[in-house]
């Protein structure tokens, strides 16, 4: 009986180096939402309209070389117009959850964006594991901060999820009132 031949071994250099995971698509579409709530408060832009312009324009685009990354569209969708339809839910309870003193508005605008598409998925996005949301909207504030304001987010939505979802940290509810 014939031995296999062997399979030569490849030197280092000549192996592909791995690439890098792609982003996924909810991350891109986290993403999106933040730079569309962005676009929206300094541009007074509507929903409809920053979602048109970001899924035709934006999304898995190249914009003056940079390249934006693929996106979910329905989560993008649902997160975008969430964060503006519940405002009125969510701006109470992020001030409720920052420093007093320091209301909501008194934010950086890209900062008060990832705070509510956070505080959204939080208080609405019962499938989304709040811990996974809250390390998701750290990571998006990695890409526009390099200083504490990370830290700030993670603390404020860190806060709203043990307020809006206290099983999933391993806070018994409070009893119902009869």
């Amino acid at each position: 009986m014939s031995q296999p031949a062997e399979t030569p071994a490849v030197p280092e250099a000549a192996k592909p180096e791995p690439k890098p995971a792609p982003l996924s698509l909810r991350k891109g579409a986290r993403l999106a939402v933040v730079q569309a709530l962005y676009e929206m408060e300094i541009s007074d832009k509507g929903v409809i309209e920053a979602l048109a312009e970001f899924e035709a324009f934006w999304i898995g685009q190249e914009v003056d070389g940079v390249v934006h990354p693929p996106a979910e569209t329905a989560f993008f969708r649902d997160v975008l117009r969430g964060a503006v339809e519940e405002q009125r839910a969510i701006d109470p309870k992020l001030d409720a959850a920052l420093t007093k003193g320091w209301p909501l508005r008194r934010l950086e605008v890209v900062l008060r964006a990832i705070l509510r598409a956070g505080a959204y998925e939080l208080m609405f996005r019962r499938d989304v594991p709040a811990r996974a949301a809250i390390s998701e909207y750290v990571d998006v504030a990695h890409s526009f901060y390099s200083g504490d304001e990370p830290g700030l987010v993670n603390a404020v939505l860190d806060r709203v999820g043990r307020e809006t979802r206290s099983t999933e940290f391993g806070i018994p509810a409070a009893p119902k009132k009869a």
